[in-house]
């Protein structure tokens, strides 16, 4: 027994993804492309994707939002987990990163169900807001520019159904958050969101130091 979380070795790391891997060959081929990207950072790890396939199915999924796509790891794996009338929408303002999606969702036989949406986030959930959509979706996954996750949070709250859940990435950032001294934009925005979540009686929550930390909110 442990009253925290266990500091993973590699060796732990390394068992831990050797007896839980179930990662799809094409996702596979991603993740080791994406490994070579300037930004590789910005990729999600893939245990953090096989939980959010779980909860997907859990969830019983078939209408998700994703807010920041880079090179299409978390969209290609959120795909896969939903049934074959499922649909995410996609938002991002890169066509650059975005492009390289494209062929590994065509391969593993998903991009019918991916909604790439290029434009400025905000204003892609304000359109799907104005559409009616609110209340409809049953996933959000976050996980763009730092600066604007409160905006994000709220427009996505909006759209979930009760009982819908958001998965925020990159809460921990790293451990800056637990630095009093770390106050750039994107810390800030971070620590901000993170203890506004705190208090929000709208909704359940668990953060969850997997990755760079990842926060689970499920809309009462």
């Amino acid at each position: 027994m442990s009253n925290k979380t266990l500091n993973l070795t590699d060796d732990v790391a390394d068992y831990l993804w050797r007896v839980t891997d179930r990662e799809h060959p094409v996702a596979k081929e991603l993740r080791a492309k994406t490994a070579t990207h300037p930004r590789r950072g910005m990729q999600i790890c893939p245990e953090q994707g096989q939980l959010m396939m779980l909860l997907l199915e859990m969830l019983g999924a078939k209408r998700t939002l994703e807010i920041g796509v880079f090179t299409g790891y978390s969209s290609l794996i959120t795909a896969l987990a939903l049934p074959e009338d499922g649909v995410v929408t996609a938002l991002d303002i890169s066509d650059e990163y975005t492009r390289e999606a494209l062929p590994f969702w065509e391969a593993a036989g998903v991009a019918h169900k991916i909604d790439l949406r290029l434009a400025p986030a905000t204003e892609t959930l304000d359109a799907l807001l104005a559409d009616g959509r609110a209340g409809t979706y049953d996933f959000a996954f976050i996980d763009a520019d730092k600066e604007n996750y409160g905006a994000y949070y709220e427009r996505a709250l909006q759209l979930l159904r009760v009982g819908g859940l958001i998965a925020i990435d990159n809460v921990l950032w790293g451990g800056s958050v637990a630095d009093p001294q770390a106050n750039d934009p994107d810390t800030a925005a971070l620590k901000a969101l993170n203890e506004k979540l705190h208090g929000d009686a709208r909704v359940t929550l668990s953060m969850v130091p997997i990755g760079d930390g990842l926060t689970l909110v499920r809309k009462r």
